[in-house]
């Protein structure tokens, strides 16, 4: 529900049923799968990076949602803009934004 609902995210597929039951979310460029159940909560260094081309923007949309926000955006010393929020089961999420003077965003 979290990654639909209050990311935004649209779905792309669903299967299963029960605790084998899951979501996939189409992601632009690519996909993110949510399944599988655990009694345990996730490892304190799974971590989840989301690239948006405005993160400014997205922390406008997900702060309209409800979503708490951990951290706004901040540029780093390394040239990204990182923001950090968290879904409910405590995996921490940068959402970020490679601006165009960084040498990530070139392509030959």
């Amino acid at each position: 529900m979290f990654y639909g609902e209050s990311l935004g995210l649209p779905v792309y597929r669903e299967f299963g049923t029960g605790p084998e039951r899951g979501t996939v979310y189409f992601l632009g460029g690519g996909f993110l799968e949510v399944s599988g159940r655990s009694v345990a909560p996730p490892s304190p260094g799974l971590r989840l990076w989301l690239q948006v081309a405005d993160v400014r923007a997205a922390y406008e949309e997900l702060s309209a949602r409800g979503v708490e926000v951990e951290r706004p955006p901040v540029r780093e010393p390394w040239g990204l803009v990182e923001m950090w929020i968290s879904d409910p089961d405590g995996v921490r999420i940068a959402v970020v934004e490679v601006p165009e003077d960084h040498p990530l965003r070139f392509r030959p």
